[in-house]
């Protein structure tokens, strides 16, 4: 089984960060706009469209505040295995975000890998972008 781990800084705090991404609805707006074209919330399950028109359900597995994690499996695609998670860590006045994905087959390591490459750097600047938050 093929594993990736993305860690990348974010000049952010934490809670705002995971604020973002514990929005899983919004993931298109907040996190990765021009890489995700869409999201659709169906239960404890979002179905996210990305730009080149691929459509994947993610199962959500887990969303713990106090950790400031999110957990999700995936399905759809080429893919026969996909679990993965995203965690916030506060680091000085900033943040790091990792993101861990297990998946199958291990061909698939190089196409995810590229697209979790694009998916960090929008991520950092999509946040890095937006304007503080009321709560902060």
């Amino acid at each position: 089984m093929a594993s990736i781990r993305k860690e990348i800084r974010i000049d952010r705090p934490a809670g705002e960060v995971w604020d973002a991404i514990r929005d899983v609805g919004e993931a298109h707006t907040r996190l990765f706009p021009n890489v995700l074209t869409g999201v659709r919330l169906e239960g404890d399950a979002r179905v996210v469209t990305f730009a080149g028109g691929l459509v994947v359900r993610e199962q959500i597995v887990d969303l713990d505040d106090r950790a400031m994690r999110f957990a999700y499996s995936a399905s759809g695609g080429t893919l026969t295995h996909h679990n993965a998670s995203f965690q916030v860590v506060a680091e000085g006045d900033g943040s790091r975000a990792i993101w861990l994905v297990d998946l199958l087959p291990n061909d698939a390591a190089v196409r995810i890998d590229a697209l979790m490459n694009a998916g960090m750097e929008t991520m950092k600047a999509t946040l890095e972008r937006a304007t503080p938050s009321a709560s902060s």
